[in-house]
């Protein structure tokens, strides 16, 4: 089958695709569980795929890309104002499939596995390091009920509770 530009909502556990001719006249609508997928886009000729920038969707252009498919992807944002009617999967489909042939329509680039796994990291860590705050914060808050007042700042609170057990 020949489609060369496709709209592929993931959002959910059930995909949405849309696909348009050359006059952007419908050509395809399908709906695919997850497990569909790769096959389906394996047995296409390489086209145009959008996609939302959504949970997802880095491992799905990956994917898609490996079948010799451009897969583009874009923040929810930009392909809002293209939904014509109620939000629905179909309609998202049809937004997409709409934004990503937009010649000024601006791009997210895909990440690769390594570039996710260290955004991973960082988010995990930046996670990490809130709840010390959180805790040591709180720890102040219980020791000042009890006239121990601690300076701010972590290691301030690390360094004085030693002293306030010993005390």
């Amino acid at each position: 089958m020949t489609v060369p530009t496709i709209g592929l909502d993931i959002a959910k556990p059930v995909f949405q695709v849309q696909g348009v001719d050359k006059q952007g006249k419908v050509a395809l609508r399908r709906r695919l569980r997850r497990e569909q997928v790769a096959p389906f886009f394996a047995n296409l000729s390489p086209c145009l795929v959008g996609l939302e920038a959504c949970g997802g969707a880095h491992y799905w252009a990956r994917r898609l890309s490996g079948f010799g498919h451009t897969v583009r992807l874009m923040a929810p944002q930009f392909v809002k104002p293209y939904v014509k009617s109620n939000k629905n999967d179909r309609n998202d489909a049809e937004a997409i499939c709409e934004a990503v042939s937009r010649p000024q329509m601006r791009f997210v680039p895909g990440k690769s596995v390594e570039q996710q796994d260290i955004q991973a990291l960082h988010r995990v860590r930046s996670r990490l390091v809130g709840w010390r705050t959180q805790l040591a914060n709180q720890v102040r808050g219980l020791l000042m009920e009890y006239g121990i007042v601690l300076p701010l700042h972590v290691g301030q609170v690390r360094r004085g509770l030693p002293v306030v057990w010993e005390g």
